[in-house]
């Protein structure tokens, strides 16, 4: 529900100082300080809730959270051997950190709006954005990172000078190596900021709408956050699933040594 403060500013206002992350530095050195809290957070739940659920894990019936760590692990596990064609021990642990990264990240677009910022206010912080996919910063450093494991695994599996080659004689050939190496780059740059983008665009345009429902009268919020709530849990899932798939394709695709 929005708040009388913000509400007194206008519905731009509102959304304005919703979607501002509390921030230090200026131009390149920014850092969104909100974003970085919370992707820490989340990631230190993620490996204590996995870690604690190995702890406890045993050989009879599993309890709640082993069997929920266990679907998850078989799942990601199946994934990755049904996408990921070469041999590395390294996929699938990536593949199952960024599914549920991620997904965390997109879940805490589930918590009301206004919640969080009003804690972060009585705080003396003035801006707070909770959900750090909707900050294209956290995306693209996630994709980046994919990015130079791509590059990584290409060089090491192909070697400089096969990669070299992939890069300059397909798909048309040595006689067209300015073409081929003008399409190689569009192709491998457009991995992580297709990547990116698609993660953040998903996600922000899922909190302004639930910004837009929160700046509607309090009896009418109910009606349409709830089942865009419900919906919502659908597009969190699928964008994290989506971004896992594509990191562990490309990732197959660098380790084809022909």
């Amino acid at each position: 529900m929005a708040t009388e403060a913000h509400a007194a500013e206008g519905a731009t206002g509102y959304i304005v100082h919703h979607l501002t992350p509390l921030s230090v530095g200026e131009g390149f050195w920014t850092l969104h300080l909100d974003t970085l809290f919370f992707s820490a957070v989340l990631g230190a739940l993620f490996v204590w809730f996995f870690k604690a659920a190995a702890e406890k894990a045993t050989i009879g019936v599993p309890g709640t959270s082993q069997a929920f760590v266990e679907m998850i692990i078989e799942f990601i596990d199946q994934q990755v051997k049904d996408t990921f064609h070469g041999k590395s021990e390294l996929i699938s642990p990536l593949a199952l950190t960024i599914f549920v990264w991620v997904f965390l990240w997109n879940f805490m677009d589930l918590f009301p709006v206004d919640i969080l910022p009003a804690v972060a206010g009585m705080m003396g912080m003035e801006y707070m954005r909770v959900v750090p996919s909707t900050d294209l910063n956290a995306t693209f450093a996630l994709s980046i990172s994919v990015f130079c494991l791509i590059i990584f695994y290409s060089i090491k599996i192909k070697g400089v000078v096969g990669f070299a080659k992939e890069l300059t004689c397909t798909p048309f050939g040595p006689w067209m190596m300015p073409f081929n190496l003008l399409l190689k780059l569009v192709e491998e740059i457009a991995k992580p900021i297709s990547l990116a983008l698609r993660l953040f665009g998903n996600l922000y345009a899922g909190e302004l709408i639930f910004i837009l429902i929160a700046l509607l009268p309090w009896y009418i919020q109910p009606l349409l956050g709830f089942p865009w709530a419900v919906f919502h849990i659908l597009i969190i899932t699928l964008q994290a699933f989506i971004f896992m798939v594509l990191t562990v394709v490309y990732l197959s695709m660098a380790h084809e040594d022909h």
